[in-house]
């Protein structure tokens, strides 16, 4: 995965980049970013990359030409991009779209914006997809830019210690994740559950799914309406549902 970030703030992108499993991805070379300081596109001598709107109005807006300028720049090289703008206007970004853009052949170039927004001769030109993490407001693009590129990168074979992993964190098969246990067996009070300790496989992962639907009916109902339920969903999902009149 080849990811170019375009910046007021390319610190924040490096630092965490710098840690854990963005930084191993990158080592074994299953990940490559390259940081853009917007400003250093601004020919002006003071490096304002910000002006006030026009018609007026609260706050400024980030100027067209240093972004114009940093696309022309980071496609000399000839190399296929997709160019993401950050933007609450995108499309929403879920585990699907960290999936495709784990498969991406091109690279992408996320544009972080900050202030009031940006220009919108650059959404309307250089922009190929826009998107959103959340229907909230931020100070600006690059935490989303990173959210965007940790969860995807994660579903690149060998970027995890465990490939399991992936495929069994939340989201990924439809459904919240079920609880994990460790050492030790109790801790003040509260015991592992018995089924997990009894290493019988086939029970273990019955109780997992259930458990994993049964935290999705509780926290995001929403979700089941959009997976595929088999027979044997259907029976744990009335069990739960049983068991939730009986304790009421």
């Amino acid at each position: 995965m080849k990811c170019d970030v375009l910046t007021l703030f390319p610190d924040i992108i490096t630092a965490y980049l710098k840690e854990s499993i963005l930084k191993r991805a990158q080592k074994k070379k299953l990940l490559e970013v390259k940081t853009y300081n917007i400003r250093d596109f601004e020919p002006g001598k003071h490096k304002s990359v910000d002006d006030y709107p026009f018609g007026g109005g609260a706050g400024m807006v980030i100027k067209p030409e240093p972004l114009f300028k940093a696309i022309d720049f980071i496609k000399k090289d000839g190399e296929p991009r997709k160019i993401i703008l950050l933007s609450p206007q995108g499309k929403p970004f879920d585990q699907s779209v960290a999936e495709e853009f784990s498969r991406e052949k091109k690279r992408l170039v996320f544009i972080c914006g900050r202030y009031e927004g940006i220009d919108e001769r650059v959404r309307a030109v250089l922009v190929d997809e826009e998107v959103s993490i959340g229907d909230y407001v931020m100070t600006g693009g690059e935490l989303a830019a990173l959210v965007i590129i940790d969860a995807s990168v994660r579903l690149i074979k060998g970027a995890l210690g465990d490939e399991r992993s992936a495929e069994e964190d939340s989201f990924s098969r439809g459904l919240l994740d079920y609880p994990h246990y460790t050492r030790p067996r109790e801790f003040r009070g509260f015991s592992v559950p018995d089924v997990l300790l009894s290493g019988n496989h086939k029970e273990i992962l019955r109780w997992r799914r259930k458990e994993a639907l049964r935290k999705t009916l509780e926290k995001r109902p929403d979700l089941i309406e959009k997976i595929h339920l088999t027979d044997e969903d259907k029976e744990i999902i009335a069990e739960i549902k049983a068991s939730s009149k009986e304790d009421a």
